[in-house]
């Protein structure tokens, strides 16, 4: 829980405890409403926290996906069907109890047609009382059960019957309530009389036992008579229709009429409030007012009202429900056979992804030997062999990462070596300044230079260069060292002649080394008390003496080292003048080329010398690095880079 959820928490506590306080002090107010605020952000929190810890996994996931794409859809369209039932039956049954009334209503207008016949048909001579009087005999047990109470009536006054009718017409039939909260089925005709113009009228008073016979399919009925609400006190339900409002003026309820049981096991009741056809209004004294709409409050089974849809079909009807059935029971299999195969299929998904969250467990723990189990060849399946063999791949990765780590190691080791392989400390000789800089291109260099202190006034300087890069090249430097020592070291080495001594060197490598090794080496025994120089070259870029007036080349000597056995090599001696510079390199410094691949070369390099020449052998020798670098433009190296520079006074 963050700071602000920690606050909310408190603010609610402090919310709920206010509300059992007693008093109602302002601040308790504020307190609450803050409360509310807290609630509604903790809500929030908590939807959030539970969606997301809910939707972690991926069989969740599905399982909401799936809700929303087949169970929310088929929940939309079963709550549309059963809007759509309710609307249907509502309809029908609304439609039954007006066609039941309406059909009531016609009957009584029927006996007034009756009786309009009839009355030609008498003989003359029975009275006008005598036979209004068998008329309303003859007519008043022709539907004694569906007009229960019918009363007929005749009049000299038609002025009711022309405010009911309206002008120019000689018939009304229809509801008619009347002031005091009654209704009646009521039809009203003229007849022509002798004695004048009569009026018929037919009246059947709606009442609970007439009300019980009308629509038997439906359950219990009410009829609820309204007049014209004004505002004010209520004393009714309050219906909107037609832009005004009217409010409960009586009630008419079917005697003994319950709602049947259900026939089957989904047989919902349907509860329906329906507007019928207005009602004629008759006040007391005969006047006439709008007319007031009369609902209807019924309920009814949709069994009851399907068996009464479906009369019509006859001898089909059994075949249809038996149809319908057959499909309704099909598409259940087909929806079970869905929601099966969605299971099985969801719980591969889930199986699958589970499977691979397992085994990145087991990676993550370091066990890199875990396999997936591939049960099917489908894409999870390939998922599954693509991580079996990624982490394979991973294992003989961090297997060849632990050589290479090894072999750093000894690499590092060997630089070490190497490096203690190299003068530590340079030779103090009267009248000699020396410098040397060697820049392997790989961890260990193939490159190899030494200052040996042979007398008190006597100094070698030697510079080789080893075929190859790397580990071999650094073990061959590493022999080439230790045969040069054991030479030199040994007692009267610094009379010794330089050829002799390379060819000695020569016959070591040859016979302690491959065919395919080799070096060229460069030896200078340089006598201070004398100021003479003798070397020896052995295939190796000739080293040059750089003085006041020239550049003098060293290349006097042979052929490299270790090819073959009996080779002779050519000593040179060279009288140094004074404050002249010795010059030593490996062909890393005059190889690299620049954009348009051209070497750096040997004039090159002795330019720069010559243009350093005054400074000290340390200025010289990283002068000359920095020249060659230049010239390359890439601070990678392609070969060992050698270059040791003396200054002899």
């Amino acid at each position: 829980m963050s700071r602000l959820d920690v606050a909310a928490v408190f603010v609610l506590l402090a919310g709920i405890v206010a509300e059992f306080l007693p008093g109602e002090l302002r601040i308790f107010s504020f307190i609450k409403f803050l409360a509310a605020i807290a609630l509604i952000y903790l809500m929030f929190r908590l939807i959030g926290w539970g969606r997301s810890r809910l939707l972690w996994s991926l069989r969740n996931r599905l399982i909401v996906a799936y809700v929303f794409i087949a169970v929310v859809p088929i929940l939309l369209i079963l709550t549309l069907v059963i809007l759509a039932g309710q609307f249907l039956y509502s309809q029908l049954g609304a439609y039954l109890l007006y066609e039941d009334l309406h059909r009531r209503i016609e009957m009584t207008a029927d006996i007034a047609e009756y009786i309009a016949a009839a009355r030609e048909a008498l003989p003359r001579g029975v009275s006008q009382e005598e036979s209004e009087r068998i008329l309303a005999a003859q007519s008043r047990g022709v539907h004694d059960r569906e007009l229960a109470g019918l009363t007929i009536h005749f009049s000299d006054d038609t002025s009711l019957l022309r405010k009911m009718a309206g002008p120019g017409r000689k018939a009304f039939w229809g509801l008619v309530q009347e002031e005091g909260g009654g209704l009646s089925l009521v039809s009203m005709r003229e007849l022509d009389m002798p004695s004048g113009v009569r009026v018929v009228r037919l009246r059947v008073p709606v009442t609970p036992e007439l009300l019980a016979t009308v629509a038997p399919d439906l359950g219990a009925v009410q009829l609820n008579l309204t007049q014209p609400f004004n505002g004010g006190i209520s004393r009714g339900v309050i219906y909107s229709t037609g832009g005004a409002q009217y409010e409960t003026a009586g009630r008419i309820i079917a005697r003994n009429r319950l709602l049947g049981p259900p026939e089957f096991l989904i047989d919902p009741s349907v509860n329906v409030v329906s507007r019928l056809q207005d009602a004629v209004y008759v006040a007391a004294d005969g006047t006439v007012g709008k007319p007031r709409p009369i609902f209807a409050v019924f309920n009814a089974r949709p069994s009851r009202l399907n068996g009464r849809m479906f009369s019509t079909l006859g001898e089909l009807r059994d075949f249809y429900l038996l149809l319908f059935g057959g499909f309704a029971s099909i598409f259940f299999l087909i929806e079970i056979a869905a929601l099966v195969t969605g299971i099985v299929m969801t719980r591969r998904i889930t199986k699958a992804v589970a499977d691979l969250y397992h085994a990145t467990q087991y990676v993550q723990s370091g066990d890199l030997s875990h396999r997936v189990r591939i049960d099917r060849r489908d894409q999870l399946g390939v998922l599954g062999e693509s991580f079996n063999l990624m982490t394979g791949s991973i294992s003989g990765l961090i297997e060849e990462q632990k050589k290479r780590q090894r072999l750093e190691n000894e690499i590092s080791i060997a630089r070490e070596v190497q490096n203690q392989l190299f003068p530590q400390k340079l030779p103090v000789v009267p009248g000699v300044e020396m410098e040397a800089i060697c820049k392997a291109a790989r961890s260990v260099s193939g490159d190899y230079y030494d200052f040996i202190q042979l007398s008190p006034t006597h100094l070698a300087i030697a510079v080789a260069d080893i075929s190859g890069k790397g580990i071999s090249a650094a073990l061959l430097m590493a022999s080439l060292q230790a045969a040069l020592r054991s030479q030199m070291l040994a007692e009267g080495s610094e009379t010794m002649s330089t050829g002799e001594l390379v060819s000695r060197l020569n016959k070591h490598l040859v016979r302690n080394t491959g065919d395919d090794r080799f070096a060229t080496f460069f030896i200078a025994v340089y006598d201070s008390a004398t100021r003479t120089l003798r070397y020896t070259n052995a295939g190796h870029l000739p080293s040059f003496l750089i003085s006041k007036d020239a550049a003098l080349h060293l290349d006097k000597g042979g052929m490299v080292l270790g090819v073959m056995d009996d080779c002779c090599y050519e000593e040179g001696i060279v009288s140094v003048p004074s404050d002249a510079l010795l010059v030593g390199y490996s062909d890393g410094l005059i190889e690299p080329e620049n954009v348009y691949g051209e070497e750096f070369g040997i004039k090159r390099l002795q330019q720069a010398a010559v243009y350093v020449q005054g400074s000290s052998p340390k200025v010289v020798a990283e002068a000359l690095m920095n020249a060659a670098e230049e010239w390359a433009g890439t601070p990678e190296q392609a070969d060992d880079m050698t270059v040791i520079v003396a200054r002899l006074r």
